[in-house]
């Protein structure tokens, strides 16, 4: 895997008051991606595409909306299988960024799901550091639209 995908790993767990399935679903639903799924809590998602089947294309557009400027990326699911495990090669607009791979893992105890997210092949370690700052802001939009 470390050779497709060279470069910075990137690990982030985080918790939900929520079951897998419900957790599972706003990662696959184009509607609840939209709420969620952008790197600034002032920013808006509105192209959020899911074709949830091995072979299926991913793609999601952020909007900054002071700048009007709009960040992209889209996959290509390589694993679903719903509500434990998803899979998919990232790949930003930008095509400075690389390709990557984003594993993701849903693990439901006493009602609550943990999301372990593996971000594969991440150009630099300044990268590694912006990406855990969005993402950490992508799950709390996530923890927001769960309505915990």
């Amino acid at each position: 895997m470390s050779d497709q995908y060279p470069g910075y790993v990137l690990v982030i767990e985080r918790t939900f008051d929520a079951p897998a399935e419900e957790v599972f679903d706003a990662w696959t639903s184009d509607e609840v991606l939209r709420r969620w799924f952008h790197g600034d809590p002032e920013w808006e998602t509105p192209t959020a595409e899911v074709d949830l089947r091995v072979g299926g294309r991913l793609r999601l557009v952020m909007r900054d909306p002071n700048s009007g400027e709009d960040y992209g990326a889209s996959g290509e699911y390589t694993e679903v299988d719903p509500p434990r495990r998803l899979a998919f090669p990232w790949n930003w607009d930008d095509q400075d960024s690389g390709r990557q791979l984003i594993e993701l893992e849903f693990t439901e105890r006493d009602g609550a799901t943990t999301v372990r997210m593996t971000s594969h092949g991440i150009a630099t370690e300044e990268r590694v550091d912006s990406h855990r700052e969005g993402w950490g802001i992508c799950f709390d939009n996530l923890e927001r639209a769960l309505g915990r």
